[in-house]
């Protein structure tokens, strides 16, 4: 059994560490909510892009092609990436910056991937999705914003592990699931927030903890390229980076004939945070579910369009690959996406709940209805039994 002044150190840190975290967490969880199914409001709103329809057997356009697509409409801008929607090989994905390493100015050139002909040139910086992405990625603030939230969600974490610890002293007297309906409104909304708190228990310790490691991307990115890449670009150290560059179909049908049994996830472009100076980097995912979040690189001479290397990501990479779509519920399908549409909206009711009686804390009439365990854990921390 857990000691009275035991319950009011672990309550002080469920407090504290909850109310740090509270309103950036039901921000993170309002805006996370359209995006577990972005690609459905996409399509409602008429962002996405549609292919058109081909006679059946058209064969895949040649890259060279789309490039020159793309380079036609943004004749000033150079390539950056093309990639394309894991589940459909119809659109290629053009983007394209001043310079390599721009991260701003940028352009997306929607391609058919059968005809090379232009579709669109979706918006990279406007619209409802990019708000409600860039509030749940950085608050508009970048790395610095990015970190922030980090912090927020370990003490969510602190947060939900506190509230396990205390969830048994307060129930030991209560059924699982019971909400005392006769007594005071805020002690319904405390039973209504800790049956919705156990509920929510691992989903919420899985998408704070998977959104704490997404936090850590740029990190994370910048180590692989420090580490891996560079011990594969390592043979090209001190050479000038070429002034032309070759074939972007010859690199990337090299890279399909070594890996044939994977498919093509997406091109970082010569001089890209993802690549180097020389090469091409044709990144490859698996064909299930799990393996098609996974990428694996492969470098190519950007002249000659031969494979001078090709490695497994390291662990840490491939935390981080996995975490990413964990954390929307982009793994099973549209069931997954309703559970966690589900879940989420639990835990906002969590949260606002926990506000709630926070607020209400210092009601003479609500202190006189608390048992003893939700008195000693309203009294400070330091206070004698």
């Amino acid at each position: 059994m857990i000691s009275p002044k035991a319950i009011r150190t672990w309550a002080w840190v469920h407090k504290w560490s909850s109310l740090v975290c509270t309103v950036f967490m039901l921000l993170l969880c309002l805006t996370g909510l359209p995006l577990i199914f972005h690609h459905e409001i996409n399509h409602l709103l008429g962002t996405d892009v549609e292919a058109p329809a081909v006679p059946a057997g058209t064969p895949m356009a040649d890259l060279d092609r789309v490039m020159e697509t793309a380079k036609a409409r943004n004749p000033s801008l150079g390539g950056m990436f093309v990639s394309r929607e894991p589940d459909d090989d119809r659109v290629w994905y053009v983007t394209m910056s001043p310079t390599p390493t721009s991260t701003s100015g940028l352009k997306q050139v929607a391609v058919d991937a059968r005809t090379a002909a232009p579709l669109a040139e979706p918006s990279l910086d406007s619209g409802f999705m990019y708000v409600m992405y860039s509030l749940h990625i950085d608050l508009f603030a970048g790395l610095p914003g990015t970190l922030f939230l980090g912090l927020m969600g370990i003490l969510l974490v602190v947060a939900t592990v506190s509230g396990v610890v205390l969830y048994a002293p307060f129930m030991r007297k209560l059924g699982f699931g019971d909400v005392r309906r006769e007594r005071s409104t805020r002690i319904k909304w405390l039973d209504l927030h800790n049956l919705l708190g156990i509920v929510t228990l691992v989903w919420v310790f899985v998408v704070g903890a998977t959104g704490v490691i997404n936090t850590w991307a740029d990190l994370v990115v910048k180590y692989w390229q420090n580490d891996q890449m560079a011990e594969m670009i390592a043979p090209y150290k001190g050479l000038p980076p070429p002034s032309t560059h070759g074939s972007l179909q010859k690199a990337v049908t090299a890279a399909l004939a070594l890996e044939p049994h994977m498919k093509l996830g997406f091109i970082a472009f010569p001089g890209t945070s993802f690549s180097s100076p020389h090469h091409y980097t044709v990144f490859m995912r698996g064909n299930t579910p799990f393996t098609s979040k996974l990428f694996k690189p492969v470098l190519v001479d950007s002249q000659t369009g031969q494979i001078t290397d090709s490695r497994e990501p390291p662990w840490y990479l491939t935390g981080l690959l996995l975490s990413q779509p964990l954390h929307f519920g982009d793994y099973g399908g549209r069931p997954m996406q309703i559970l966690w549409a589900v879940l989420d909206i639990l835990t906002i009711i969590v949260l606002g709940s926990g506000l709630y009686l926070w607020l209400k804390r210092r009601n003479p009439v609500v202190q006189r209805d608390l048992t003893e365990p939700e008195r000693l854990a309203e009294a400070p921390a330091g206070a004698n039994p």
